[in-house]
């Protein structure tokens, strides 16, 4: 099967089948508990570290970077729609944050955030966790659906690179999930339901993202920058406080930097 026989597949399809795979190493990476029952904390900071490092290098490399590059060949003042996408995935992020009920590993159910609830406290967090898992599906969901208006094997390999990266970081993150659930109490079976459960909003985002993009064209540039911009916010939220916690913070900075370095190699290279 050569690259413009599946250029010819629905964007849509291939979103799906992308986010699938992104699912698919969550659940592989949550499948890490039934191997260990607890995870060392340094290891866990230089994972977290690393997700974040390859989200940062993919909201730009993979997304705000050609949103830009649409918006100069489109007339369009360059950092108009790159900035106004951006600061509305973040404010589509931070309304979210406000309002689902979810609780952050480690933390007491005191701590809740969001709307006030009676939810127990594992339904609490695998939101968390999920929340976590929207943009990214968003992400690749766009950058798919983007071939509807570009069908080029350059667009095509940009977005399978975007999918790979991100499944990379999803693999040491479905682990840094569903091994602290097993800590707090969960069967094996349980932690890695909840782990691989976790990341089943990947698809569901990819289609919606790829839709929208099929049947709005010139709101690309918008939608890559929204993407970017929920992740940023995810990044600077979560993932980098999460990371910090502890004694081991060096670690938590090294992964950031291998992970950036990563993905920013794997688009750069095959992008």
């Amino acid at each position: 099967m050569n690259l413009e026989f599946i250029l010819e597949y629905n964007p849509v399809l291939l979103a799906f089948v992308a986010a699938i795979f992104t699912w698919g190493l969550t659940a592989l990476g949550s499948a890490m508990v039934f191997f260990f029952k607890t995870i060392n904390p340094k290891v866990l900071n230089l994972m977290l570290g690393f997700a974040a490092g390859v989200m940062i290098a993919a909201s730009f490399w993979s997304l705000l970077n050609p949103a830009i590059e649409m918006s100069e060949k489109a007339g369009v003042i360059p950092w108009m729609p790159a900035a106004v996408g951006f600061l509305s995935g973040g404010a589509f992020l931070y309304l979210i944050d406000k309002v689902l009920p979810h609780l952050h590993l480690g933390l007491s159910i005191d701590k809740a955030e969001g709307i006030k609830t009676s939810w127990q406290r594992s339904v609490l967090l695998v939101l968390a966790i999920t929340l976590h898992n929207i943009p990214e599906g968003l992400a690749v969901g766009v950058a798919f659906g983007a071939l509807a208006g570009n069908a080029t094997v350059g667009a095509l390999s940009g977005a399978v690179v975007l999918a790979l990266g991100i499944g990379l970081q999803n693999f040491p993150e479905g682990a840094a999930v569903s091994i602290p659930l097993r800590r707090e109490g969960f069967s094996r079976l349980k932690a890695f339901n909840y782990g691989q459960l976790s990341g089943i909003v990947e698809p569901m985002a990819a289609v919606l993202g790829a839709y929208l993009v099929t049947m709005v064209t010139p709101l690309l540039p918008y939608a890559l920058s929204f993407a970017a911009g929920a992740m940023i916010f995810v990044v600077v939220e979560e993932l980098i406080p999460e990371s910090q916690m502890g004694n081991e913070t060096d670690l938590s900075t090294i992964g950031a930097m291998v992970g950036f370095t990563l993905m920013m190699i794997l688009d750069v290279a095959f992008g």
